[in-house]
């Protein structure tokens, strides 16, 4: 099972949570920590994760999750709501580049990703989620690439591939629905047509009915026996 995988089992799936994308991480710039804070936990690996709850209403969020030297398990660490996000730096729109900022209500964060491509990628569904969970205040994307923003985006062309399909389908059952409608017609056509013939052939053999009637009958039989 990959890291971001575990992840979310162990962290978010037991808090009803579903983890959207994740980004393995490395400070830019050294951050200083109190000297009685050094706990000599040693080497650790940072994941930026972003989630959201099953239950409704739903609530997006940000977390640090760490996994220490030496262990196999990852702790969450600190944690944002997505409404606290006010700005995302690229870092640079013209190049793929690793590195980028966050800014929080209270919080500035300077990282680098493990690649570029990882960082494009949590960029992209970031964009996304923001756009479709908050409808207020969203968040400041600057110096980032087009793709990120446009039409290359892996979760917008997913949409165009599925709404093309919906659309397919559509004209599939419009063009059946005419087909229907046209056979429906002829059937139409053809009732009408068959009930005209029944009575038609009906008052017809009526008319011979009543010919020979007459014919058969007494006073045309003398009739024509005096004729004769």
């Amino acid at each position: 099972m990959s890291a971001k995988s575990t992840i979310s089992k162990e962290i978010f799936a037991p808090l009803d949570e579903r983890m959207l994308g994740a980004v393995q991480v490395k400070r830019r710039t050294k951050k200083k920590i109190p000297f009685l804070a050094t706990g000599g936990q040693g080497e650790y690996l940072t994941y930026i994760c972003l989630s959201v709850t099953n239950k409704k209403p739903t609530q997006a969020s940000i977390t640090k999750v760490k996994q220490f030297e030496g262990s196999t398990s990852f702790v969450r660490r600190s944690q944002w709501m997505l409404e606290q996000l006010r700005q995302v730096n690229g870092i640079d729109p013209n190049r793929d580049s690793a590195e980028f900022d966050l800014l929080f209500e209270n919080a500035f964060d300077q990282w680098v990703a493990s690649t570029a491509s990882e960082k494009c990628t949590f960029f992209q569904i970031l964009h996304h989620t923001c756009q479709r969970y908050l409808t207020d205040r969203k968040p400041e994307f600057i110096n980032c690439q087009s793709k990120i923003m446009g039409g290359n985006s892996i979760l917008h062309s997913a949409a165009d591939s599925v709404t093309s399909a919906v659309q397919k389908a559509s004209q599939a059952l419009n063009e059946r629905g005419e087909r229907l409608g046209r056979a429906e017609e002829k059937t139409e056509d053809m009732k009408n047509s068959a009930q005209q013939f029944a009575e038609t052939a009906h008052k017809d053999s009526g008319d011979v009915e009543l010919g020979y009637t007459l014919l058969m009958s007494p006073n045309h039989i003398c009739k024509d026996a005096i004729s004769k």
